[in-house]
């Protein structure tokens, strides 16, 4: 699977036009069952992978999601980790800043839930959010959201140079797609719990919000801190991709288990 096709070069400008959400060519013959079968294979290898980077406890990884409601950022986190030792991993959901948090700058809350060495964190949401629903609702300025764009990007790239791998996923579904997902939770009261009608306010500002995300990410992909914008109309064929491209991170880290300072041949465990 060419999964850097869904990578955003650094230093490029894009129309999320120019991307396919229903694209699902990262799904070998296009059978859900196909996919899964291929999901779980991919997800014994990072599971293999992660037990080394956690005994290793040199490396670290921030997985950032991003998307708009129902893209499925709950739905990476369960499927994509579904192999994985929970020891080591930690999702993080950053909800509306509270008073405490707001007294602070904004990236501070954010940077006291980065990964430890041999973690592997899972931002659901981000500080993202500060260029995205405050840019569409007009609470800051432009000059302001420019100025954060910069600050991110060194952000990040201390978070990288400190051994963070940093590994950023739009999850991009089409406004159709959403509609159909919003009147499921609608529809089935298992799902009910996580509608708000106000949800339906924020979709009216679908092109807003499409603006605003161009602009983030072309402003903040950067070598240290790229982006992939994921087809996610597909539940399969979105983990997949995720899984695909965190894998391949995961192995660019050349892990292994650490050593020991004894010899195993003169151990004997009576």
């Amino acid at each position: 699977m060419n999964h850097q096709k869904y990578l955003v070069k650094a230093g490029s400008r894009i129309s999320l036009n120019d991307w396919d959400p229903d694209d699902r060519s990262a799904t070998p013959g296009g059978s859900k069952a196909d996919g899964q079968a291929l999901l779980e294979k991919i997800g014994k290898e990072i599971d293999a992978l992660q037990d080394m980077l956690y005994a290793q406890g040199k490396h670290s990884v921030l997985l950032v999601l991003q998307g708009m409601d129902t893209s499925g950022k709950d739905g990476v986190i369960r499927h994509v980790f579904s192999e994985v030792d929970p020891l080591g991993v930690r999702a993080v959901s950053f909800k509306a800043p509270t008073a405490h948090e707001l007294a602070h700058d904004y990236l501070w809350r954010v940077h006291r839930e980065a990964p430890a060495k041999g973690e592997i964190v899972v931002f659901n949401r981000s500080h993202y959010e500060d260029v995205l629903i405050v840019r569409v609702h007009k609470w800051i300025t432009e000059a302001t959201c420019k100025q954060r764009y910069r600050q991110i990007n060194e952000f990040e790239r201390m978070l990288a140079e400190s051994g963070t791998l940093v590994l950023k996923f739009y999850l991009h579904i089409s406004a159709d797609e959403q509609r159909k997902r919003l009147q499921e939770r609608v529809d089935k009261p298992e799902k009910r719990w996580k509608f708000n009608p106000k949800d339906l306010e924020e979709r009216k500002l679908w092109d807003d919000y499409m603006k605003a995300y161009e602009q983030a990410i072309s402003a903040t992909s950067t070598e240290w801190a790229p982006w992939y914008i994921v087809p996610a109309n597909s539940k399969t064929h979105r983990n997949i991709v995720i899984s695909a491209v965190f894998k391949e991170a995961l192995e660019s880290l050349k892990l292994s288990y650490p050593s020991v300072d004894w010899n195993p041949a003169e151990v004997h465990v009576s």
